[in-house]
């Protein structure tokens, strides 16, 4: 048995879908609100699904899980309520570590490439607590993002014990279906996309650098799918341990992605340029890339979706769909 927390998530209702396929029995954490949440679980129904409120009553009967994959989290780049983001993105992740080495279940736990703030540091996954120390966080969600792994790092620094197998994800832009609940958060492939939609021509942020042109600032976009080959290649080999960037290596511009989108859409390209807001200025990040060095040396073979067919991908296969569920 294997459970997912934010399982009726964005990206975890995509590892969700893909454990189904393979015929394993899940456990969902999560909570499914009174909107369409709960489309992202209709087309695979879990064994049981836990509001995260009855996570310590479930824990304690002793279920039979051989993996937790931690995905839920307070994710949000804006959010403000410190809290509630430490509580769930720190708290919560320190309650399942130390469950799962008390039984000696696997842990994967998802981490962000938002812990790497403006990228002045770089972009190295790098696990020790010397490393780690160096970053500096933009945001909340990045800095609570931050402290766990940072935690875990001690840990594992004074020799504590840990789960069998442990692994932290830096996930870098993910996009793909079932992300509609997220509101302002969803990926800007699926703004554009609706943009598009709507009649309009696709908007960028102009560039708050003067170093930057508009439209050139770049991330690291990933296919969601990418994302589950990641997490199911860690399902399958148990002996890999550490932290690890999830992005494809190779960062692309915001123009690149637009036009991806018009492409896709059958329209002709053609981007308009509005001013940042001042919310975001200084806490934008205008460029990421994820060395994914690490991880292909652990193993991870696998060739990751360009962005032009990843892009094609999901606004044919799902958002110009009647149903854009997976």
């Amino acid at each position: 048995m294997f459970m997912v927390t934010g399982g009726a998530g964005f990206i975890g209702s995509n590892l969700h879908a893909a454990l189904v396929a393979r015929g394993q029995e899940t456990v969902v954490v999560d909570h499914l609100g009174n909107a369409d949440k709960w489309r992202n679980l209709a087309s695979h129904s879990p064994a049981r699904l836990i509001p995260p409120e009855d996570l310590d009553e479930f824990l304690a009967s002793h279920p039979p899980l051989e993996m937790v994959f931690h995905l839920g989290a307070i994710s949000d780049t804006t959010a403000r309520d410190g809290d509630l983001a430490w509580a769930v993105n720190v708290e919560l992740s320190l309650l399942l570590w130390r469950w799962c080495t008390a039984r000696g279940v696997r842990f994967v736990h998802a981490s962000s490439a938002a812990t790497y703030g403006d990228g002045a540091q770089g972009f190295e996954d790098d696990a020790t607590e010397f490393r780690l120390r160096r970053l500096r966080p933009l945001n909340l969600y990045g800095w609570t993002k931050h402290a766990f792994d940072l935690r875990v790092a001690r840990m594992l620094q004074v020799g504590g014990a840990r789960p069998p197998q442990w692994a932290g994800l830096k996930f870098f832009n993910v996009y793909g279906p079932n992300e509609y609940h997220k509101g302002n958060m969803v990926s800007v492939v699926k703004v554009k996309y609706d943009e598009i939609r709507a009649g309009q021509a696709p908007r960028l942020f102009r560039s708050d650098r003067p170093d930057i042109a508009d439209g050139d600032q770049k991330r690291d976009f990933i296919w969601v799918g990418d994302v589950v080959d990641v997490l199911l290649w860690l399902m399958d080999t148990p002996s890999v341990n550490g932290l690890f960037n999830v992005g494809t290596g190779q960062a692309r511009s915001y123009l690149d992605l637009a036009h991806a989108v018009c492409d896709a859409a059958g329209v002709p390209r053609a981007v308009e340029f509005f001013e940042m807001p001042a919310a975001l200025r200084g806490q934008y990040q205008s460029f990421t890339e994820a060395p994914v060095t690490k991880l292909r040396a652990a193993g991870f073979a696998r060739p990751f979706t360009a962005l032009e067919e990843g892009v094609r991908r999901y606004v044919q296969d799902y958002l110009a769909r009647p149903d854009p569920y997976l």
